[in-house]
């Protein structure tokens, strides 16, 4: 049982956080670990969530929340497989919200040949999230972990909900929070597979991007880029945490331990600007993987398809399959119109049934 001296001083450092205060990596890796171990009452462990995300947290002290949630909170394996592993995810809480893309992508890019090791997590401010996609396309999210290291070694993919790997706290937390945490930041960069070396992690903010990588830098990551892609014609503040075919999407990029940032335009993957409407979330996950599933089983040449195809090529890019978009975004539309993407799904949900 949490004692008065501990309760007083975590609320103190909620009080000086909300004020202000920066702490630092270890600091914030105690704090989180409180949290992450459920050792503070849940009232204090929201109010520091709050206060933290709410004074926008430094990239020390991400590197601490990223350290507990390593340490304190992930399961892992390594997997018997061929080449680096890839991951895909979003952070999700962007204020466009479009038709689940880093989901479909996974698919795509391990048709393509790149193993990838993809975690994803139930909606937080959406209609759907990864979890949510995953099982309506019929991939059972209560299998082991022992079932995704079997899939990714024979199929070159698997899916690990948060509730699979998270043994504590990420995984209580998020049965029942609706605001984005640091945790919404940090989450996607965990690494339940030791294999993982390349990663395409999408934000809902430019400085979230600049922050992800820059956490990724310092914990040794080989390459990762981080979209955050905007529409034409509105605000760029309302923006999505994917490569956007709607506008021109902001990229940081980490390759041989230097970080760079650019700009791509729909046309750097050879296809045409779309209207975000053709790309819009649906109003249940049940017509977002709908349509997701339509995709994969024939609707090849349609702005859905182009999201999903440009975000696995950037995965493809990233891995090194491929020496540019372009060149990724061609593989990704061959692998999807020859119906090895498709097969791929199969794959996945025979292997996690």
């Amino acid at each position: 049982m949490v004692t008065e001296e501990k309760l007083r001083e975590f609320g103190q450092l909620i009080c000086s956080v909300a004020a202000g205060k920066t702490m630092t990596r270890k600091e914030s890796c105690e704090a989180y670990r409180q949290i992450i171990l459920n050792e503070q009452p849940e009232l204090q462990q929201g109010a520091f969530l709050v206060a933290h995300i709410t004074r926008k947290p430094t990239t020390e002290e991400l590197s601490g929340v990223w350290d507990a949630l390593d340490q304190f909170d992930t399961e892992k394996f390594k997997a018997d497989v061929k080449g680096d592993v890839c991951d895909i995810v979003g952070t999700g809480s962007d204020a466009m919200k479009t038709v689940n893309a880093s989901s479909p992508a996974a698919i795509i890019a391990s048709a393509c040949g790149v193993p990838i090791a993809k975690k994803g997590a139930k909606k937080v401010t959406g209609v759907s999230g990864a979890s949510e996609i995953f099982e309506i396309l019929g991939v059972n999210l209560s299998s082991p972990m022992s079932k995704a290291k079997q899939s990714l070694e024979k199929y070159n993919i698997c899916y690990m909900p948060g509730e699979a790997f998270l043994k504590s706290g990420w995984a209580r937390l998020i049965q029942y929070m609706r605001f984005t945490s640091t945790f919404n930041i940090v989450g996607p960069l965990t690494m339940p597979c030791k294999n993982t070396r390349c990663m395409v992690i999408g934000a809902y903010a430019p400085q979230v991007c600049d922050q992800l990588v820059a956490i990724l830098k310092e914990i040794g990551l080989r390459r990762a880029v981080a979209p955050y892609g905007m529409v034409n014609g509105i605000d760029s503040a309302m923006g999505i945490d994917e490569f956007s075919p709607c506008g021109p999407t902001r990229v940081v990029e980490l390759k041989n331990n230097e970080i760079q940032t650019y700009t791509v335009q729909p046309e750097d993957f050879g296809i045409k600007t779309h209207e975000t409407f053709d790309v819009a979330s649906l109003n249940k996950a049940y017509d977002n993987a709908t349509a997701i599933k339509r995709v994969l089983s024939g609707a090849y040449t349609t702005p859905l398809a182009d999201l999903f195809c440009m975000n696995a090529a950037a995965v493809l890019y990233v891995s090194g399959t491929s020496t540019s978009y372009k060149d990724g975004m061609e593989r990704a539309r061959e692998a999807l119109s020859s119906g090895k993407a498709l097969m791929q799904l199969n794959h996945l949900v025979n292997q996690q049934a």
